[in-house]
């Protein structure tokens, strides 16, 4: 199922009584990343007194999340930033808010609404791009269909990774993996199951 993944990373910051909360937000795909992510905005923006995260890697059914309120009272930093990222509909992202305290105190209601804010406002700014999950496909294609094959690759969205050329032709293609089955249909028809798919 295509979903949507940051393209690069956005930083955005709010002001509220006199605390500072620094956002960035980018590409996370496996928890690890996630982590790095964070580690890497601990440098980047130093001298933080809560480095509150949130992450949502994969999409649909495969998704892991996590947050942490990073000091913060339970329950104040950390979900509410969660729920943004959720709200998105955004896969594979990590977004870290640096607060830096201003000297007034906010009070519970307060933390909720500036992380909420503050994530938000990043998000609205954070450019994305549709992912596609693919799938890879060998085949072992009689040399009187290699030409057919070729160039039914487009209408299936698929790409040649690798061809080898002996007594009959091995492709190797990629495609989207929503198209995999109407792809190996047409094979299966096209050559009256002549072509071999092979794992």
């Amino acid at each position: 199922m295509p979903y949507l993944i940051p393209t690069s990373e956005y930083q955005s910051e709010i002001e509220i009584k006199r605390s500072r909360f620094v956002s960035i937000a980018g590409f996370a795909d496996t928890v690890d990343a996630a982590k790095a992510f964070l580690r890497n905005v601990q440098e980047i923006l130093p001298g933080a007194n809560h480095y509150v995260y949130a992450y949502r890697i994969g999409y649909g059914k495969t998704i892991t999340e996590g947050m942490s309120d990073a000091g913060e009272p339970s329950g104040t930093a950390g979900p509410p930033t969660l729920a943004v990222v959720r709200g998105t509909d955004i896969g594979d992202v990590v977004l870290v808010t640096a607060r830096y305290f201003g000297g007034t105190k906010l009070g519970t209601g307060g933390l909720v609404r500036a992380y909420t804010e503050s994530a938000q406002v990043c998000f609205e700014g954070l450019p994305t791009t549709l992912k596609i999950e693919k799938t890879d496909i060998a085949l072992l294609v009689p040399y009187r269909f290699f030409d057919s094959i070729q160039r039914s690759l487009p209408e299936f969205e698929a790409e040649v990774i690798d061809t080898e050329f002996a007594e009959d032709v091995t492709l190797s293609v990629r495609l989207p993996r929503m198209h995999a089955e109407s792809f190996t249909a047409y094979l299966v028809d096209l050559t009256a199951g002549a072509v071999i798919l092979e794992s």
